[in-house]
């Protein structure tokens, strides 16, 4: 099957869109301030706009499912369908008709995870039970799951970390396959036994498994060390580990077992295997334009009926890749499907399609009914991690005309083109480069990451912005530099952090990108259903995208860089190309060290190497203090603690300005996510703020932007290129900049708080504190946590109101050509 005449023409022109210059600008234009971009359906397109920028317009018909969906299959009859739900809320296995996607029957389990199968004659459904470390079997009667005793693997998490992740059944000799991520391992049970026989280790993070028609080869993905590893079941030992590409995940085995199809999350592509000569026979690249950076995170792959079509679930470009694969070896692209959020899985039918979607169709803002510390009742789950829901696409499987069609509107939901990686759209004679590789007077990027805050927490009692005073906690009286900051700089109103939580939240900040890894098992962690906070470079490869954080590319690109505090443990980096490239005495996250102690740090190692002639051109410090403990009894109180984040801050932008690497110099500074406070806009909505003399002076910048953003703008002021398709997506934050640069020092506010000020009141809310586990970010609970600090600010008897949120922004980017499409 050729590509119809009407994609043809549509790839040709997009083809030639991405090779043409972009919009001239007057050297010293300025854009009017953009208005507000809101999430929500789009009428007069039929698209849904998402709040990281991207659209969807799915196709076909939509059924509801559970929270995040992971893994969708179909019986061998094509009678039955099942989904496995593994969100941060409720866990469950439903029971689906395969033809109209409804739903038969669900099952709520205490954990899942991808692991799912029917057993033999279709009598059973295997479900992994993730760090419970348990597979749920479900007896089939009628439409209905009739739970049965479990398969247990040991102890729960954290006894035993094992994690139970895909399934394979083996009919013919009734044995169960599962391997494992935390212990890399494959273990064999006997079905009517329901026995271990065996447990073999895999030497790293596994995915899923598949068998061979003839039941005498199963393939497991590694998902931690790019190769698929090959068993024999008859001599009961690994007999080759093939190399695919980063990420291998989901695999497909055609019906004569010859090829072998890998989906590789982190390289926006498919392996295909010739599993007789034990090799890659070709790679199908699934991204929207060729050479793309990470960012279609390929997850699912299906066959159709007739074996002529692949479909790929690109999970971060919100859509299918289909491709003809009738001739080994020389597969061709055959157009794009539209999809909902984040599909996670495809299968197929006989003739329908069907593919679930991780976060649904639309976003969604949070009821009325929001978190209240002082109702009765069950506590209601409108949690940032909870709050969309996935869904289930069927559709017939479109013919060469029809994706056409479906291959344009995939093109125009997307942000992301070659032409805005290339040369993105900022004016000539800005101090931000137009390209990567052209100069800047600005050659030291100091880019400092905080934790946890809310735009209207801290700035909401600014006037001059759109923020409800209402709800701030950390104003002017606790935090006068970083009012200053905005006062004096650029009041940044309507800036979004890309992640919801930290374990993503340090991921986007420093990678534009968060893998399959990190959005598959956060949900949880976070739960509280097991796995260990490891995102942060102490999981190793499979944690990390393929090509690496930001220090990766400057490394790459000669660029100088330091990190204080940043992928650092006890004084030692947690990724390899930080190791050299770290203060050790500064420390990482630890909330018994005051921020004004670790910017005196900052400042005894800054003033040597002004000293040596060696600032880095890149720095990152971590400033992690506005956290807080909450109420905790003992503890410095919430305000103490912003107050000496904001102190920290005020003397290490006032120190740099009285250097003499100020006047090429800008500070770049984020929270790594907004963490579910209270916020009249968005709970992602988060505060940023710039500042150099090259940076404008009592500008107010209503405009869009985001943490990729913020990224991309560093990037092309280091000469870097964008490290995923959401900062090369991303609007440069050009705006905040001058051609007419102002090197006056900052001068720092004193403190208005006492900063050893602790909390002394034993009460609910100190109580409740205890309890929280503040040994690292974010693992006391976000709802929670965010009502005791706003008791401990506002009163035991106060009531935190309900955060709005259009929830899972990643990149806010406007899409800039919107008067070329």
């Amino acid at each position: 099957m050729k590509p119809s005449a009407l994609l043809a023409l549509l790839l040709g022109w997009l083809l030639a869109g991405c090779a043409s210059s972009p919009r001239p600008y007057a050297p010293t234009a300025v854009a009017p301030p953009a208005p507000p971009v809101l999430p929500g359906p789009l009428p007069a397109t039929q698209q849904t706009l998402l709040p990281n920028g991207w659209k969807l317009s799915p196709v076909g018909q939509q059924v509801p499912l559970g929270d995040l969906p992971l893994n969708l299959v179909v019986s061998a009859s094509g009678r039955l369908a099942a989904v496995i739900n593994c969100g941060w809320g409720a866990n469950s296995v439903q029971l689906l008709n395969p033809t109209s996607g409804a739903v038969l029957d669900e099952q709520i389990i205490k954990a899942g995870w991808v692991g799912l199968a029917f057993g033999p004659q279709e009598k059973m459904i295997y479900a992994s039970g993730g760090q419970k470390n348990r597979i749920y079997c479900f007896r089939i009667e009628g439409q209905k799951l009739v739970p049965d005793s479990a398969i247990v693997l040991g102890e729960a998490w954290p006894k035993q970390k094992i994690g139970v992740a895909g399934l394979a059944v083996d009919a013919r000799r009734q044995l169960l396959y599962a391997v494992t991520r935390e212990d890399s391992a494959l273990y064999t049970f006997d079905l009517r036994t329901r026995a271990l026989v065996r447990r073999l280790p895999l030497g790293s993070e596994a995915y899923t498994a598949v068998l061979a028609p003839d039941g005498n080869a199963l393939y497991v993905s590694l998902w931690g060390a790019s190769a698929v590893a090959v068993y024999d079941p008859r001599r009961q030992r690994i007999t080759a580990r093939i190399p695919v590409e980063s990420h291998p995940n989901d695999m497909l085995l055609s019906r004569d077992g010859r090829r072998l199809f890998v989906a590789n999350a982190n390289s926006n592509s498919v392996s295909v295997l010739d599993t007789r000569a034990g090799r890659v026979t070709e790679t199908l690249v699934a991204a929207l334009f060729p050479n793309a950076p990470a960012g279609s995170t390929p997850n699912g792959v299906a066959l159709s009926a007739d074996e002529t079509q692949l479909f790929v679930a690109n999970a971060d470009n919100n859509c299918l890749a289909v491709f003809d694969v009738r001739e080994p070896g020389k597969s061709t692209s055959l157009g794009f499907v539209p999809t909902g959020w984040y599909p996670t899985a495809v299968r197929t039918a006989g003739t329908t399609l069907l593919i679930a979607n991780g976060k649904g169709s639309s976003s969604a803002p949070n009821s009325e009914d929001g978190p209240n510390p002082l109702k009765n009742g069950p506590r209601p789950t409108q949690y940032i991690a909870g709050l969309l829901r996935g869904s289930l696409t069927v559709l017939p499987t479109p013919d060469a005309a029809t994706l056409g069609g479906f291959s344009a509107q995939v093109y125009a939901n997307t942000p992301y083109t070659k032409a805005r990686e290339q040369a993105p759209d900022v004016p000539a004679g800005n101090p931000v480069p137009q390209r990567v590789g052209q100069p800047s007077p600005i050659r030291h990027v100091f880019y400092i990451i905080k934790e946890n805050r809310t735009y209207d927490q801290v700035l909401g009692d600014m006037p001059e912005g759109n923020g409800d005073k209402s709800l701030c906690l950390f104003g002017e009286d606790v935090t006068p530099n970083h009012h200053a900051l905005a006062r004096e700089f650029v009041l940044l109103d309507n800036f979004y952090a890309d992640a919801e939580v930290s374990a993503d939240g340090h991921n986007w900040s420093t990678a534009a990108y968060a893998n399959d890894y990190v959005e598959k098992t956060w949900p949880s962690n976070y739960s509280g259903r097991g796995g260990s906070y490891d995102y942060e470079g102490g999981r190793g490869e499979v944690a990390v995208p393929k090509d690496g954080f930001i220090w990766d590319y400057c490394q790459r690109a000669g660029v100088s860089y330091r990190s204080y505090g940043e992928f650092v443990t006890q004084g030692k980096a947690t990724v390899k190309a930080l190791e050299g490239h770290v203060a050790a005495d500064f420390p990482g996250y630890n909330l018994s060290i005051l921020d004004v102690d670790r910017e005196k740090i900052w400042e005894r190692d800054f003033d040597k190497l002004v000293a040596a002639g060696q600032v880095p051109q890149f720095q990152v410090i971590r400033l992690p203090n506005d956290h807080t403990s909450g109420a905790r009894l003992g503890a410095r109180t919430p305000l103490a603690y912003a107050g000496d984040n904001d102190l920290a801050l005020g003397r290490l932008i006032e120190h740099l300005s009285q250097s003499p690497v100020w006047k090429e110099s800008v500070v770049m500074i984020v929270e790594d996510d907004a963490q579910n406070g209270p916020d009249h806009v968005d709970a992602h909505r988060t505060t940023a703020y710039v500042a150099g003399p090259h940076v404008r002076r009592g500008a107010v910048v209503h405009t869009m932007y985001s943490t990729a953003g913020m990224l991309r703008t560093m990037e092309l002021i280091l000469g870097l290129p964008p490290m995923s398709q959401y900062d090369a997506a991303a609007r440069p934050m050009w705006e905040c900049f001058t051609s007419t640069p102002d090197a006056r020092p900052f001068v720092a506010r004193p403190a208005r708080v006492d900063l050893n000020a602790k909390n002394t009141a034993l009460n609910r809310s100190s109580r409740e504190a205890e309890k929280f586990d503040l040994s690292r970010e974010d693992a006391a609970p976000d709802v929670p946590f965010n009502e005791n600090i706003w008791r401990t600010i506002r009163g035991e008897h106060s009531i935190m109101p309900a955060p709005r949120r259009s929830s899972f922004v990643r990149v806010v980017a406007e899409k800039e050509d919107e008067d070329d499409d």
